[in-house]
């Protein structure tokens, strides 16, 4: 293998903590749907109810029950519907984690473009996670 198919020590870093990024969040998806499905968390909608929710728009629904938006679900963690929402967070997150991850060697390596791209990054995805943007239809 030469030198030029070689990964860069960054790229090895980003990839392993994304895999064990996902893994964890994967996991921790796999545990708390079964933890919906038996029924050890009460439900905010009752299972039995959600065919007649199906086929309504997004705001509908909130509005006919009451749910929250944005990071509003965290308040709900303790609902057995609302408990997988930490998986799909924690994966969402990923790659914030990622350049954070990443940044020191950067920087260790004075590579100052890639800090800068990596910082927005940081910085952009961090702002569009918080909702504080409020854009589009939804």
């Amino acid at each position: 293998m030469s030198d030029k198919t070689k990964a860069s020590e960054e790229q090895i870093a980003y990839a392993n903590v994304l895999n064990i990024g996902m893994w964890f969040g994967l996991a921790l998806l796999i545990i708390t749907f079964f933890v919906y499905l038996s029924g050890l968390l009460p439900s905010y909608v009752p299972i039995d109810d959600l065919p007649k929710y199906w086929t309504m728009r997004v705001h509908d629904f909130n509005v006919a029950l009451k749910a929250p938006t944005g990071w509003g679900w965290a308040s709900l963690v303790g609902k057995g519907d609302y408990l997988n929402f930490i998986g799909i967070a924690i994966l969402s997150g990923l790659t914030i984690l990622c350049y954070l991850v990443i940044l020191p060697i950067l920087a260790r390596k004075k590579d100052r473009a890639y800090v800068v791209i990596a910082i927005v990054e940081v910085l952009v995805l961090s702002l569009a996670a918080s909702g504080l943007l409020k854009v589009g239809g939804h």
